[in-house]
């Protein structure tokens, strides 16, 4: 496994002003801040992120830039000529749509998805407002050409520079991987013709085969067919034509067997390009942890175990930053920050001399390279930095953006990796801690993301830094049912949503009460979608450790939510997962009485994963239950997702927030 050549790096001083994000808004400058007043201007963190992906063409030749110019704008394309970065050689809209994504798939030809708000409600789940279209831009005719369905890319086959395989897109789009329907969701694959604008049938999906992977050259490898709560899974080779029984059928009944299906992670990650009978897969086999293992397709069996960590699962694999090789260079685990087990020197070498060389650098990685291997585009992305991207070329490195401009490292604060006991000994939970300028004990806020099981490394995170830089420490507990923290943490979790998920964020609390680092008469809680179901819990548990909470898009009703998407034909242990996030366990809804602390609902009318309906039910009970001490806000035309929040939504809910917290949150305020 080695790399086809080396790099030495210098910095050029100069950015590239082309690129520049221009506000007329006036920064202030660091310091401490009066606790709930941030140093930073509301208006630079509501900013929608100013550049969301730059990318390199495969001939090296170009630049894609998605980005946006002003607060209330949309997305645009800028392409610019890496012979020329100072003006940009194309500028491209899709109006009246949005450009939402774009990339590369062949040396001049840009793919990607538009979309439009054209709806003003939601008429179920998932039946969300926007409209999308697929489209294709042809950099030699500078014209688009809008493409038939809605569909993922799953290759640019390499070898076929005029096509691309495709598959039609899950009939629940779920960005975040907590669909837990879709491993067994069939979907039908295509090759597109780039030219033509054609597209042909290669594999239709059907319940006898689903989740299927493929390899880089098109090949179906893997897959799974579900018989009534039996799971079988299939392989084939490179060649074949027919699939193979991969090991003894699943039982999907027992719960035991959710994390196989949940983690997200589980299952096959690659090929090697030298021996295409060998596949990378990530498997416990029977362990606590999962592990890196060659599977040969030609003997059907397992091989050698290539990484495994005693703390964490590999999450997955890094191949070669070269275009089109595949061979595997190195695994990924989650830690105090996605960490790589690597495998081949010299592109360990080539990180380490990119992390040497870019300022603050935490997460980096490249996102695209050209096919001689001589320029790159890296993104870094971590506690101070929310975000930037670079261009090497020839040796040469130049900062191209930032996902906000507006917002200086100084102004920002470290993450520190922490681990605790929980109160029952049987786990160690993982959490990040971020505390802001001056002296502690700090006023504490624990913030939960969604999910609830997503694995949720904390690098750079918009909400956690506007809050610190108010003078607030934050705690992101990765409580039991996170994945990538071992099987035993996940099966912990089952069925405790509400109990022992929320015992667990308690207790990161109690720790750092004992540490001396937090104020106990001074915390408070905020989540979002999940989170905003444990900040309403948190409303009600006694004794309460929290003086107020914040729930966003909160699933208030959760029982009513299962009853309202019930899949009749899932398999008993999903249904069983279902049932447990709120017809078994606690439903905040009918909790409202027990309610001892200040609320704060906000929720978006168009949120087509957690229906608008949680707030106006949960807001009518607590009405009726005399709650007095809550308050709710509604932000019109937003949806579920961050990328639907756009300025306003943000300045709106960011400025309610913290008047809340400095105001509201317990004798006071917090």
């Amino acid at each position: 496994m080695k790399m086809k050549r080396k790099f030495t790096l210098s910095v050029m001083a100069a950015a590239v002003s082309a690129l520049a994000f221009s506000s007329p808004a006036a920064i202030a400058q660091s310091g401490a801040a009066a606790t709930g007043q941030p140093t930073v201007p509301i208006e630079a963190w509501a900013l929608r992120d100013v550049i969301t992906n730059v990318q390199l063409s495969p001939d090296g030749k170009h630049v894609l830039v998605h980005k946006n110019e002003s607060r209330e704008g949309d997305y645009l394309l800028e392409i610019y000529k890496t012979e020329d970065m100072s003006k940009p050689f194309r500028r491209l809209n899709a109006d009246p749509m949005e450009i939402q994504s774009a990339r590369w798939v062949s040396d001049n030809v840009i793919s990607g998805r538009a979309w439009q708000q054209n709806r003003s409600r939601v008429n179920g789940p998932e039946e969300g407002t926007y409209d999308y279209k697929q489209y294709a831009y042809n950099l030699d005719t500078n014209k688009f050409r809008a493409l038939p369905g809605n569909f993922d890319i799953i290759s640019t086959l390499p070898k076929e520079p005029d096509h691309i395989l495709v598959a039609e897109a899950t009939t629940v789009s779920d960005v975040t991987g907590v669909d837990p329907f879709a491993a067994f969701r069939p979907r039908s694959y295509y090759k597109f013709d780039l030219v033509k604008g054609s597209r042909s049938l290669v594999l239709r999906g059907n319940s006898q085969y689903s989740n299927i992977s493929f390899d880089v050259d098109g090949n179906p490898r893997f897959a799974q067919r579900q018989d009534g709560d039996m799971v079988q899974n299939y392989y084939r080779g490179p060649n074949d034509s027919s699939w193979k029984e991969l090991g003894e059928p699943i039982d999907a009944s027992k719960h035991e067997n959710l994390y196989r299906f949940l983690s997200g992670f589980i299952g096959v990650q690659g090929y090697d390009p030298d021996n295409p009978d060998i596949a990378y897969v990530i498997d416990n086999r029977g362990e606590d942890k999962a592990a890196l293992w060659e599977f040969n397709t030609a003997t059907g069996e397992f091989g050698e175990k290539l990484a495994q960590t005693n703390q964490a699962d590999i999450m997955g694999i890094r191949t070669s930053s070269m275009p089109g090789d595949q061979t595997l260079v190195g695994a990924i685990y989650p830690w105090d920050k996605y960490q790589t087990i690597w495998f081949d020197e010299n592109e360990k070498a080539l990180y380490e001399a990119l992390e040497a060389q870019i300022p603050n650098a935490h997460q980096v990685s490249i996102t695209s390279r050209s096919r001689d291997g001589n320029s790159m585009i890296v993104r870094n992305s971590g506690p101070r930095d929310p975000g930037s991207y670079w261009l090497v070329r020839d040796g040469r490195m130049v900062k191209l953006g930032s996902s906000n401009p507006l917002i200086q490292p100084e102004q920002l604060a470290d993450v520190e990796f922490i681990r605790y006991p929980s109160r029952d000994g049987k786990l160690t939970i993982p959490a990040y801690f971020m505390k802001p300028k001056g002296d502690g004990p700090y006023p504490l806020i624990v913030r939960h993301n969604g999910g609830p099981h997503v694995n949720s490394v904390v690098g750079y995170d918009e909400w956690d830094q506007l809050l610190v830089n108010a003078g607030y420490a934050v705690l992101r507990p990765q409580n039991r049912i996170s994945t990538g923290w071992g099987q035993q943490h996940f099966d912990a979790g089952y069925g405790e949503h509400g109990l022992a998920m929320q015992d667990d964020k308690d207790d990161g609390v109690l720790y750092l009460i004992e540490q001396g680092l937090v104020d106990p008469d001074r915390v408070a809680f905020m989540g979002w979608s999940y989170g905003g179901y444990a900040a309403l819990v948190a409303a009600s548990r006694e004794p309460n450790l929290y003086q107020c909470t914040i729930a966003g898009a909160a699933v208030a009703d959760p029982a009513k939510s299962y009853r309202q998407r019930r899949n009749p034909y899932a398999a008993k242990a999903i249904d069983d997962w279902g049932q447990r996030r709120g017809m078994i366990g606690i439903n905040p809804i009918e909790e409202v009485d027990k309610v001892n602390i200040p609320v704060l609902m906000v929720h978006g009318d168009v949120d087509a994963r957690v229906l608008y309906y949680h707030l106006e039910d949960y807001r009518d009970a607590m009405e009726k239950a005399g709650k007095t001490d809550a308050q709710y806000l509604t932000l019109k035309g937003a949806d579920h997702f961050y990328n639907t929040l756009m300025f306003e939504h943000q300045k709106q809910f960011y400025t309610k927030m913290l008047d809340f917290l400095a105001n509201d949150c317990g004798p006071g305020g917090l």
